[in-house]
Order: structure tokens, then sequence, then C-alpha cells
């Protein structure tokens, strides 16, 4: 089993909110995959909609930093834009935030315990609660969006 530091300090600088939560570090840093991949369920390749191709990108969609293009990637995967963030039993949900620009800049997954989980850039996975991530690095959450479980 790995072991991962109960906290990390510069995470807490970057993100102060998380400095008064109990997230947890819940994987090793990896440059494999980013949270977009990441809120998909998805921990092996990047998703960015870079216009040269250099990173997997839903074919259907346009590949621009737009949050009409994000819903429509995550909509290739059957998720639909839903009104609450609120924990659903039976539903995986996921939120896109924004900056003050409306671009998208990151996407985090509810676990079933209601709690969030995201991947930091090339950094760590982390569980969280849904307010821990909101201020001027990832904007705010804008989209909810949720798909019938797998499980």
């Amino acid at each position: 089993m790995a072991i991962f530091p109960n906290r990390i300090p510069d995470l807490e600088v970057i993100f102060p909110k998380l400095a008064f939560t109990d997230y947890k570090v819940t994987s090793p840093r990896d440059q494999n995959y980013n949270c977009i991949a990441w809120a998909a369920g998805i921990n092996q390749q990047w998703w960015e909609p870079d216009f040269m191709g250099q990173y997997f990108w839903p074919a259907e969609v346009p590949r621009i930093y737009t949050l009409d293009a994000y819903v429509q990637a995550y909509s290739v995967l059957g998720y639909k834009i839903c009104d609450s963030f609120d924990y659903e039993q039976g539903f995986e949900k996921i939120v896109i935030y924004v900056n003050m620009s409306n671009e998208p800049t990151h996407a985090a997954r509810q676990l079933q315990s209601g709690k969030w989980t995201s991947k930091l850039g090339r950094e760590y996975d982390i569980s969280h609660d849904f307010e821990s991530l909101n201020g001027d690095i990832y904007g705010m959450p804008a989209v909810c969006m949720k798909r019938p479980s797998v499980d």
C-alpha cells in the first residue's frame, strides 16, 4: 500500500481553504494525466483541447478552451448538465471550474462519500470538500454534470 503525505504545506499556500479542511492526498505525483481526464475517471492520458493535437480530446468536440467545449467533451462520456452539486445516489458527478474570464481551469469528480477528488496539475490527486479549491487559481465551479453510476 502506498503511503502519501497527510498534508502538503505548499498546496495550502496555493489553495488556502485546504488548510482548514481534512483533505487527503490519494496518489503520488503523476504527469501522465490531468484534472480534466481525472474528473472523467481516466488516469493514463492528458486531456486538453490544444490546437496542435498533442493531447487527447474527443474528436467530435472543437479544440477550443471554452466552457461549452468542455461540457461537450464530458457529454461524449454520457454526462449531462444538472442543477445540483449535492450528492445523488446512483450518479457520478463532475464539476467544471472557470476563471473570471469564464475559461475552464479545472474539473473535479464527486466521490461516493460526497467529497470531491481532484488532480492538481502535474502533482497529486486529493480528496477534498466542495469549496476547498475555490479562489484565484481555479476560480469557481461553473457547471455540474452527472451520469448514471456504473457500479
